[in-house]
């Protein structure tokens, strides 16, 4: 199985015809990334061939993939100098799924993976930020549910409205940490009537389970429906892609968002995209928030509010512009 599991940054050579059908759009163009030399967070592909081999072993990873999977978990942990669910400095992953053709809004994805009741006090002790630390497993505990359990979102998200109405507030970053803390042992409760469990703490568990999910997620009804909409062969199967992550709701001097190397409208080559300031990926995709634009002249065009990232985070768009203008020269 070592040859269907491949690190970002591995030095082995792949004799691909072509990487996508192996190790998916996401897998293969983060592969190049980190051949560029571009900061790409460490983590590794399970390649599209298991998917197929997952579905043969009645929908279980099999013993030998979950070796494989431990082994190449290893490896980022040296990468990262953290640990799969320590005490002291936990590594979190995502996970997320990778066909070879793009399939927006159809595969699943989980993010801070490897939270638990004493994990979670080790990352607010590590980054001496509580309200972080809890906003992140509330979050975890969420999508988690929701993908792997099959718990319907709307769950959690009525626990969330009905704090943010208890203390008259709008938004999500108004809520400070004893907000999240309720709210996690709501969220556990909310499992525990659903699925009759406690929420998993065994951090390989929660692993395992994601994997199995996203492999899972190919032949879901929506999955299928896009694919003969668009003509994509079910055998083609999908990735998955477990990363190291990094944050962007740590405070007002994160963000995160989306960006292009061209303008997706026009084809001009110019930075295009949008971002928010203590948010993580989901708040950009799902249109809970309102991101603002990467560049002043299409925040200016657009009249919206806020400030773009080249106003707010002048450091970071020229870092992100700088390795954008790298790509391009290659």
């Amino acid at each position: 199985m070592s040859d269907l599991v491949f690190n970002f940054n591995s030095k082995k050579p792949k004799n691909f015809k072509n990487p996508k059908f192996i190790l998916g759009g996401k897998g293969a163009n983060l592969a190049q990334m980190g051949k560029l030399g571009l900061p790409v967070p460490p983590g590794f592909t399970i390649s599209t061939e298991v998917c197929e081999i997952f579905y043969k072993n009645n929908k279980k990873l099999n013993s030998k993939l979950i070796k494989s999977i431990n082994l190449e978990l290893k490896q980022v942990e040296t990468e990262c100098g953290k640990k799969f669910g320590d005490l002291n400095n936990p590594l979190l992953v995502s996970v997320r799924s990778g066909a070879r053709v793009s399939m927006p809004g159809m595969m699943d994805t989980i993010l801070n993976l490897g939270l638990n009741d004493k994990t979670v006090n080790a990352l607010a002790k590590k980054t001496s930020n509580m309200r972080f630390a809890k906003d992140s497993y509330r979050r975890f505990i969420q999508m988690y549910s929701n993908v792997v359990l099959g718990i319907e979102s709307y769950n959690f998200e009525e626990l969330i409205e009905n704090y943010k109405l208890t203390k008259g507030v709008l938004m999500d970053t108004d809520l400070d940490e004893n907000d999240w803390d309720g709210l996690i042992k709501d969220f556990k409760n909310v499992v525990k009537e659903k699925t009759k469990k406690q929420f998993p703490q065994d951090v390989y568990e929660q692993l395992y389970g994601a994997i199995s999910a996203v492999f899972l997620s190919w032949e879901s009804n929506r999955a299928k429906v896009y694919r003969k909409l668009n003509q994509i062969p079910s055998e083609w199967g999908t990735a998955v892609n477990v990363q190291s992550m990094v944050f962007g709701n740590m405070g007002d001097d994160c963000a995160t968002g989306v960006v292009f190397t061209r303008n997706p409208s026009d084809g001009k080559n110019e930075i295009y995209g949008e971002y928010l300031i203590n948010a993580q990926g989901e708040d950009v995709v799902a249109g809970t928030r309102t991101p603002n634009y990467i560049t002043k002249k299409a925040h200016k065009d657009s009249q919206s509010k806020g400030k773009s990232m080249e106003e707010a985070m002048p450091k970071v768009f020229s870092k992100l512009k700088n390795s954008i203008t790298f790509r391009e020269t290659l």
